[in-house]
């Protein structure tokens, strides 16, 4: 592994960039790691292989602190990643008859909300219309089937069937994330917070309510769109790769940031790739202090956004996004997204992966083939009627 870190692997402080040679990473993403790692009571900051720029800060990095910083974290607290094991047999999908079926998940659920409110201990607030909406940018909901199983065991305690289909979705906090870091930018600006002080104390409370509510956002969104395809499933793993939260480190309690990246602490999760490549179901190695506990949380853009039609549409249609390279279907009416989230526009997964695996930060459990990704849809005139989510279930 070549660790191209300015500082010894073992120092406890610096800046330590965790890719290998063969891995593009972007100078502004460097620029951003070092800068980010020079704020004020800063201890350290790691670089993941998938790091890419970010408005400010870059994304694919985590960073451990003695203050709170608030914009580190980012407008989507909480963003994230959820498994699901459908009854879904994957012999008998039918992609056309599945993408019939998906309508009307952008607009509002037009369940009881009060109800599920309730079921998932949440807090009513102004953006409870947008739960169980996907959103724009690179979330989507997935439907996948097992492509290899390298680790049999680890497969099985995860009460994983290779021979049904998984449901993998990723979404945030929606507004209620932006609301809570304009507010506090406004009032705060950018600068990091005493986690003693008030300001901090606010802002956490907010912070781990938007942690909840991107969480049953996830859950909401499975359920419709279970519901919708007539299945059930049962939830696998639900992680976070926006927040902030303390951790006892070697006897000081200081506060880990995670902006675009995987929790290495948590157990099993999966790395997504792009909708057109595999994506890596893993298992955490029991010391990642190196990588600040900390793994990729996708493949990282290689594109910046609104680059990739202009580079892509002389020789790919719309049309020709709509199937991948490995034989899946693509639900995107936004155009502009379609390029945007094109396979060509991200790195390539196997290679972030591969640096991961190489570091000793994890091991392989399987990979995980797309079979339909939902991104947006383009709201029908007459939306067909829904039986009610299993929301014990999703």
């Amino acid at each position: 592994m070549n660790d191209r870190s300015e500082h010894p692997a073992a120092s406890p402080s610096g800046v330590r960039l965790i890719a290998s040679a063969d891995t593009w990473i972007e100078g502004e993403a460097l620029r951003q790691l070092e800068q980010t790692a020079a704020l004020p009571g800063m201890r350290a900051a790691v670089g993941l292989p998938d790091l890419h720029p970010g408005k400010g800060y870059p994304i694919g990095a985590a960073f451990l602190s003695e203050r709170i910083y608030p914009a580190l974290v980012g407008n989507d607290i909480g963003c994230g990643m959820a498994l699901w094991q459908t009854d879904l047999a994957t012999r008998k999908l039918k992609p056309e008859r599945a993408v019939a079926r998906l309508q009307g998940l952008e607009g509002p659920w037009n369940g009881d909300l009060d109800a599920w409110r309730g079921e998932q201990d949440l807090e009513s607030t102004d953006f409870d219309s947008a739960l169980g909406t996907i959103g724009g940018g690179n979330h989507f909901a997935e439907l996948q089937t097992v492509a290899e199983i390298l680790d049999r065991d680890a497969f099985s305690a995860l009460d994983l069937d290779a021979e049904q289909l998984l449901l993998l979705v990723h979404s945030g906090s929606r507004g209620l994330g932006e609301s809570i870091l304009r507010t506090l930018i406004e009032q705060q600006g950018h600068q990091g917070l005493d986690p003693a002080s008030d300001a901090a104390q606010a802002y956490l409370a907010r912070h781990d309510r938007a942690l909840d509510w991107a969480k049953a956002n996830r859950r909401l969104i499975a359920a419709r769109l279970l519901d919708a395809l007539g299945a059930e499933a049962e939830p696998r793993l639900d992680v976070w790769h926006n927040l902030v939260h303390p951790l006892d480190w070697s006897g000081e309690r200081l506060w880990l940031h995670r902006k675009g990246a995987a929790p290495a602490d948590q157990g099993p999760l999966v790395i997504p790739g792009s909708r057109g490549t595999l994506s890596y179901l893993v298992q955490p190695s029991p010391d990642c202090d190196a990588s600040l506990r900390s793994l990729a949380h996708g493949a990282g853009r290689k594109w910046k956004r609104g680059e990739a039609r202009g580079r892509l549409s002389a020789r790919q249609r719309p049309d020709d996004l709509l199937t991948t390279a490995l034989g899946g279907r693509v639900v995107c009416e936004d155009k502009e997204l379609l390029y945007d989230e094109a396979p060509e526009a991200y790195k390539g997964i196997d290679r972030v992966v591969a640096d991961l695996v190489e570091a000793g930060l994890c091991h392989i459990i399987a990979t995980l083939r797309p079979a339909l990704t939902y991104k947006v849809r383009r709201p029908a005139h007459k939306q067909p009627g829904h039986r009610k989510p299993q929301r014990r279930r999703a």
